[in-house]
Order: C-alpha cells, then sequence, then structure tokens
C-alpha cells in the first residue's frame, strides 16, 4: 500500500496544523524563497520564522499513527510513504529511507542553497539566536532549513520517487491531509485513478470527498483509527 500524510498525523505528537487554528500560517507569512535568496532581511526573517518552532520540532517524538506505520513496512506491506510533513518523524518512528518520500523537506537538516552541503542545524540555529545573522555555508552560500520554500520548485527526483511509489501502489491511504496542496495531492489520485482502492481519514472536509474514485472516507481523528485498524489487519493475518 501506498500511504499518504498530511499535518493531521503529527498534531498528536505537539506540532500544530499548518493551516490550523494554531498554525504558524495565521501567524506570519512565510519567506518567498526569491525574496530569501535575493536579501539580507528576508534571510533574517525566514531564521527567525523557523527558529519560532524549531524547539517544537526537535522536541516531538513519533506517535501511533507513525509507528503504525512502520509496523505495516516490518510486516511487508507498505509500498512507501509519501509526505507533506516536514517535522521528520517518519524517520525517527523507523520508515526506512528507501519507502519515504518527503515532498516538501525536512527541518531536521539544513542545506547550502550553493553547493548542496546538507547536515545538523542545531548549531545554526544557536548562531543565529546569538548573533541573529543567517548562517553561511563553508563555500559562501547562504544555508536553510532543508524544506521548500514557497515559490521554490520541488526536487525533480523526489517526484519521480513519489510517482513510481503511486504507479506501483495496489492500495493508497490519505491520513490528516485535507488533499488541498499539489502537486503533493495528485499522487493519492495517480493511484486511485488506476484503480488502486482509496481510503481517505481525516478529521474535517478534503478536496477529494466528492471523487468517485474515493473507495472509503473515515471523518475523525487518523489518532483515533488508523493505529487500532492496522493493529487489526495484520492480527488478522497472524
Amino acid at each position: 500500500m501506498l500511504i499518504f500524510t498530511g499535518a493531521g498525523i503529527s498534531t498528536g505528537s505537539g506540532i500544530p496544523d499548518f493551516r490550523g487554528p494554531n498554525g504558524v500560517w495565521n501567524r506570519r507569512q512565510p519567506v518567498y524563497f526569491n525574496d530569501f535568496m535575493t536579501s539580507e532581511a528576508a534571510r533574517i526573517e525566514h531564521w527567525d520564522y523557523k527558529l519560532e518552532g524549531w524547539r517544537a520540532f526537535r522536541d516531538a517524538r513519533p506517535n501511533h499513527v507513525h509507528h503504525a506505520i512502520v509496523r505495516l513496512e516490518r510486516a511487508g506491506k507498505l509500498r512507501g510513504v509519501i509526505t507533506q510533513n516536514i517535522d521528520g518523524l517518519h524517520t525517527l518512528a523507523g520508515t526506512s529511507t528507501e519507502k519515504l518520500v518527503e515532498l516538501h523537506g525536512t527541518n531536521a537538516l539544513v542545506e547550502c542553497q550553493t553547493c548542496g552541503w546538507r547536515g545538523a542545524p542545531e548549531r545554526h540555529f544557536d548562531s543565529f539566536r546569538r548573533t541573529r545573522k543567517p548562517p553561511l555555508c563553508d563555500c559562501g552560500g547562504f544555508l536553510k532549513p532543508a524544506t521548500i520554500s514557497f515559490g521554490q520548485n520541488l526536487d525533480p527526483n523526489v517526484l519521480a520517487r513519489a510517482q513510481e511509489a503511486a504507479l506501483d501502489a495496489d492500495l493508497v491511504i490519505a491520513l490528516g491531509s485535507t488533499l488541498s496542496v499539489y502537486p503533493a495531492a495528485s499522487f493519492p489520485l495517480l493511484a486511485a485513478e488506476r484503480g488502486a482502492p482509496y481510503i481517505i481519514i481525516n478529521r474535517g472536509a478534503t478536496e477529494h470527498d466528492e471523487l468517485g474514485c474515493v473507495t472509503l472516507r473515515l471523518d475523525g481523528e487518523v489518532g483515533a483509527i488508523f493505529p487500532s485498524a492496522v493493529n487489526a489487519a495484520l492480527s488478522r493475518e497472524a
């Protein structure tokens, strides 16, 4: 199966939904990528924005939903996980690198916009907190948390991996996403339009709810529905 995840699976780990009532979106507008690359003031604003949520991301731990997905992988049932989330919790839970597609990048790393170097973010956040100067790479390039900023192109290699997984899946399940951000939300549809059963679990409406390719729609907290369903399914097989 292919699992597609959004912010709704990480609220149980203490990370606010980006567009929810407590989300960062409602407090400040993110910096666009072109502004980051051309303006020191924009770089300061972006690092400030990321610093605001850094401790929450750093200290968050996977919840029952993340662990249920790992159980599916260990049982040999998982084709892949495509996630919109940037919290790194799938990796912390144990989802393998080979199965995980992080469409929008990860807060667990920083990357150089010139040479492509990637590394741990903590010392760079500490430096910015002390000096208020956006960190630079050893090559002189701008360092940025390794997430896709507004106006920044998604990595074509990442998109290709997501497409490959969607074209190969026998079942697709969307968890905790409003399915409103594209091209991310196109990947569950790519599997469903091939005839793969399509299940959506989310609290509140999604943009795919009325589509004919949706096999089952469950409204509620993902953490209250999905882990117990996985447990029941794997117990029956055992």
